[in-house]
This record gives structure tokens, sequence and C-alpha cells, in this order.
């Protein structure tokens, strides 16, 4: 199970403990549906509406296995963002990306600490490592959820999807560092830069192994089925392999699922890919919307640590608040210090890499927003470690702070800094564009194939139908501005004969007048049309 119970839990039937979990699940959906009508970001709705239901009056306390959540969200999240990352970009911006997962999470790390030492001066310096290594790297389900739901430049995009991708690995590390020199009380800097790059190659070799066996197995399988099983297995197998090899699990499953994002085209038939995005979303929706939920409920636990809402505040709000407002000062003064040297690198002619002005930076600034690695490292510290429930608290105050209000106004200083789409980032080719060399290449196999041995036309309805289509569309690349409205106004009639079709379709099935497989199977057609008319007018 995804919970660790209490001893009240324990206690409670297994059928209760399901009804808990199918509890859960409304609660997931009733509280997207809030968020849509009022226009807020799911994640502060899930979270607020997993911390409202933990304290209902005589729900049992329900405690997070961090080592269990690490393992069963991180991976399939982790693999989701490699898959539907742009690899292309990935690679051109790899520098900026290794600048924030690696540079911003030892650089917030070590200021962080450094202001926990002068705030808590009792505490031990690698207990405000550790404090410092847990908050610092954003969050990868933050990120996309928030992400998924803002208009950004591809440049901006690309930086907060791949630092998501790869800062936990960093944070883990320094982590785990942190609380080794906390139990054994020695350190050593050089020990641990060379431990990083180590576990860091050891994963990506791990993730190309499992990545190429996953290609070579999914090429002989040859059911629908058994490749989404074995692409849903990926992520962990890959996962608890570098885990279990002593080296980044992150890194290995970044790596798998960059290799088979590659590979998926063609190593898939269109259906499978179609099935398997269709369950791959679903699953994803709620593993999203799970981790939020536990945050908030495991929120119980903190207060009652922390000995009541009363006692914190009067505690711990100002200390909370210092190190939330240094986290983001930190990432700010990192990021616009990295654009500073870029800049003045291109000005000087030693970089070709544009830098992103105010305005990006400040966006980029504002996006390290904090979520389930935070919350599980801070849970997965010893019992007796130094200093643990100040750190358990800390950490919930940022993730809370980041969420709901970072969360909340990432669109309003995108619209403030005036983002756009820039030129110099677009691809040589524009969709419309390759859509036509696309169609021009098939109307001169079409062309090939329409005539027997002895020169005679066999298919002339299809040689002309692809004719008249690669015309259509390079013409419509040409002139795109002049057909958008009447591309619109076209598949709108697409899209109502559709309906009206499938509405026949129902008729004669409750008529008695066609099958259950004949409804199917028709119906089918008419979804695949409808699919195509709704991508063909975005």
């Amino acid at each position: 199970m995804i919970l660790s119970i209490s001893r009240a839990v324990a206690q409670m039937e297994g059928t209760h403990l399901f009804e808990l979990v199918i509890v859960m699940f409304l609660a997931i959906i009733a509280l997207h549906y809030m968020a849509h009508r009022l226009r807020l970001p799911p994640s502060v709705a899930l979270l607020a509406g997993g911390a409202s239901l933990a304290f209902i009056p005589g729900l049992p306390a329900i405690t997070v296995d961090p080592e269990l959540v690490l393992v069963i969200f991180l991976p399939p999240l982790l693999f989701d963002g490699a898959w539907s990352i742009a690899v292309d970009r990935l690679k051109r911006h790899m520098i900026g990306i290794a600048l924030l997962a690696v540079g911003t999470v030892l650089f917030t790390t070590i200021v962080v600490a450094v202001v926990t030492h002068l705030l808590m001066p009792g505490l031990p310096w690698a207990a405000c490592a550790a404090l410092g290594a847990i908050v610092s790297p954003p969050d990868a389900v933050s990120a996309r959820a928030v992400l998924e739901r803002v208009h950004l430049p591809r440049r901006l995009q690309i930086l907060l999807e791949g630092e998501s991708l790869l800062n936990d690995a960093s944070g883990l590390v320094l982590f785990r560092f942190a609380v080794a020199a906390a139990v054994t009380g020695s350190f050593s800097a050089a020990g641990a830069i060379g431990t990083f790059f180590l576990l860091a190659i050891g994963g990506a070799v791990v993730g190309l192994i499992v990545g190429f066996a996953w290609v070579k197995l999914v090429r002989k399988l040859g059911d629908d089925y058994l490749m989404i099983a074995a692409t849903t297995l990926l992520c962990w197998i890959a996962y608890l392999a570098g885990e279990q090899l002593h080296v980044s699990g992150v890194i290995a499953t970044v790596t798998a699922g960059l290799i088979a994002s590659w590979h998926q085209h063609t190593v898939m038939s269109a259906a499978t890919r179609m099935r398997g995005t269709s369950f791959w979303t679903v699953v994803v929706f709620l593993m999203e919307a799970m981790v939020f939920i536990l945050i908030g409920l495991s929120l119980r636990d903190v207060v009652e640590r922390g000995g009541g809402f009363g006692a914190l505040l009067e505690t711990m709000s100002l200390p909370a608040l210092a190190i939330l407002i240094t986290l983001v000062v930190a990432r700010f003064v990192w990021v616009f210090g990295s654009d500073l040297v870029i800049r003045v690198a291109h000005a000087s002619g030693l970089a070709r890499t544009v830098p992103l002005g105010v305005g990006g930076a400040t966006v980029l600034g504002w996006a390290g927003i904090r979520g389930v690695v935070t919350l599980a490292l801070a849970l997965s510290l010893p019992e007796d470690f130094p200093g643990r429930d100040f750190i358990l608290i800390v950490s919930f105050a940022v993730i809370l702070g980041t969420v709901l209000v970072q969360g909340t106004t990432l669109g309003a200083v995108i619209a403030w800094a005036g983002l756009g789409d820039t030129q110099s980032d677009r691809p040589p080719m524009t969709m419309s564009e390759a859509e036509a060399a696309m169609a021009q290449v098939q109307f001169a196999r079409v062309r090939e194939l329409a005539f027997d041995e002895a020169g005679e036309l066999i298919h002339p309805q299809l040689l002309n139908k692809y004719e008249q289509r690669a015309k259509a569309i390079v013409n419509y690349a040409e002139r795109t501005q002049d057909f958008m409205p009447m591309l619109h106004a076209h598949f709108d009639v697409v899209l109502e004969a559709v309906a009206i079709g499938r509405q026949e379709l129902i008729r004669l099935h409750r008529a008695g007048k066609i099958d259950d497989e004949t409804l199917r199977e028709l119906e089918r057609d008419l979804d695949l049309e409808e699919l195509s008319a709704i991508s063909a007018k975005a």
C-alpha cells in the first residue's frame, strides 16, 4: 500500500482501508472540478483538500512512508516527463538545464544552510545542510501541474522541464551526504563531488541498458496490451535497478524514458500509441493528484508533532518564513547571476547563447515550486536526527508557501513579463511546411503504386485523392493566414457531421436495428475522424 498506517488504521479491516482509498479518489475528482470552476491550479485545491481531510473528526491518522512514496510515485512521473519532453531542445539547452539542476540546487543548499545556522545556532551544520538539500530541488510533479496550465516561450519551457527531470538526483545526493555527515561527524567535499558524478554516470548507464532492452523486447512482443504493460513497468524497472546498483535511480529512469520516447515512433503501432497514451494519461493524472492529497494529509502529523497550530505559529512561523524567503531569493540570485554571465559572454563573442532578459529570468526564478520530493526526504530523516521536527515543519511550510503563492501567481508573472515565443528558438520548418513535405512524399509513392506492371492505371480514385490532398496542403502551407478561417469552418462542419452520425448510430442501436459489435466498430471510425478533425483544427 502507498500508506503507512498508524496503530488505529492497522486495526482497520481491509475493506475499510479500501473504502478510504476510494474516498480519496472521489475527493480528487471533486477537488479538480472545484479548481476548474474557480480557475485555481488543481495542485492548490488538492493540497488544501488533503489538509482538510486530515482533520476530519474520526478519521484515523495517516502518515506517509517516504521511501515507498518515492518508489511508487517518482519513477512514473519522471518517466512521463522524459517521454513527452522535446529531446532536440533538451540537447540544445543542456548547459542551461545543468546550471539549474545542479548549480541552483547546490547554491540554494549552501545559502539555506547558512541562514538556518544563523537562525538556529544550536543546530549542527550537517543538519542545516540537510534542510538545505531537502528544500532546494523544485519538484517535477509540482512543476508539471503548473506548467501545463500556462504558456511559456519554448526556451523557458524546456529549461523548467529539464530542471524538474534532473534536479532530484542532485538534491538526493546532497541530502544523503548531509545525513551521513550528521551521523558520522565527517564530510569530504572532494569525495562528495566524485560520488555525485559516479552516481550520475552509473545511473545513465543503467538507463541506457534498460531502455535499449525495452526497445528489443517491444519489437518482439507484437501485442498492443503487452507492449503497453512493458512500457508501464519500464520506469520502475529502471529506477529500482539504479537504486539496487547504488547509482542514481532518477537518472536511470530519465535516461530510459528518453530512449523509449525516441524509439516509440518506430517500435509501436498507431493503435498501441493511442491506447497507451490514453491509459498513461489517466495513470499520471491519478498519481499527480494523489501526491498532493498525501502531502495535505501529512499536515496532521506535522501539526501534532509541533504541539498544535498555536504552538507552531508562535515558535516556528518566523524561522519558516525566513527560510522560505531565503529559498526564493537564492534562486533569483542564481538565475539572474547566471543570466548576467551569459549576457557578458554573449556580448564579448565567447558564447552564442542569448540571455533570458529580465522577464525570462524573473519567470524562471519564480517557478521554483516544491512538492513530493521535499516531503519524502524530510520524512525519511532518522527519528533521532538533530532538529528533525524543525526540519519537517519548515519543509512543509516551504511546500505550502511555494504551491499556494508561486503556483497561483505564476500565470500573472508570465503575463507581467510579456513573454511570447521567440523566433530564434523556432524549428527550421513550421508544422504546415512539414505536413506539406510529408504529403508530397505520400503522393509520389501512391503515384508509383497506382499503375500495374503494364503501365495501366489501376487506382485512379486513390491517385486523385492524394494528388488533391498534396496540392491543398502545399497551398495551405504557403497561405496559412488566408485559409485559417476557412479551415476552422471546414472542420466545424466535419465535427457536426460526426456528431449527427453518432446520434444516428445510437438511435439505430436503441431501436434494435444494429447489434453492439456494429455500434462499436462504426463508432470507433467516428471517434478517429473526430480526433483527426480536432487535431487538424488545432
